[in-house]
């Protein structure tokens, strides 16, 4: 078993075209909702989290959620304190489906989050990605997250290690991406779950 670590996990996210939609309309705020994380699969950083951590995790954050103190920041930075002069987001709702974590996010106006927003507006795309606390053990070419994996929060940016869903605005979706993409899309989302 390795020493304690800080553990990131890349994933992209999906714009939810209804939810965006309404959203700004009620409270003008941006929100974006997809999946932050995955167990029982092995990401692009080679790491497989065990579900019931996840789950665990997941409901201890769910406090943090309840008390609007879930921030994000733009960028990983490689720290286990979420620096609220970065902060772009806050997640406003957080569960698990099966072996997926899923969540919604609010694009706040701060400096960062409007950088974030800009992204979105021009139809580019972010990912999600995990920031905890924990130690690792090997077993042949996978490493496995061990039970003392304590979730500190999810951030925005530029690099995934999940295929899957990307930030878009549905008007912007028929535009930008071919028929073939979006077929492409669909099956990955069904593979992702």
């Amino acid at each position: 078993m390795s020493k304690k670590q800080i553990l990131t996990e890349y994933y992209n996210l999906k714009y939810d075209p209804e939810l965006l939609t309404e959203a700004q309309k009620n409270d003008g705020f941006m929100y974006l909702k997809g999946l932050l994380q995955h167990g029982k699969k092995k990401n692009g950083n080679g790491r497989v989290y065990e579900t019931k951590t996840l789950l665990r995790e997941v409901e201890n954050y769910k406090k943090i959620v309840r008390e609007n103190r879930a921030y994000g920041e733009l960028d990983h930075p490689d720290s286990s304190v979420v620096e609220l002069k970065n902060a772009s987001h806050i997640i406003v709702d957080i569960n698990m489906e099966g072996h997926g974590v899923y969540g919604t996010l609010k694009i706040l106006n701060t400096p960062s989050g409007k950088i974030a927003q800009q992204i979105v507006k021009d139809g580019g795309s972010m990912g999600i990605s995990s920031r905890g606390l924990g130690s690792t053990r090997q077993e042949g070419d996978t490493t496995i997250v061990e039970d003392d994996f304590q979730l500190i929060c999810f951030d925005l940016v530029s690099e995934a290690s999940t295929p899957g869903a990307y930030l878009m605005k549905e008007a912007k979706e028929r535009d930008i991406f071919t028929k073939a993409d979006r077929i492409n899309r669909a099956l990955n989302d069904v593979l992702i779950r």
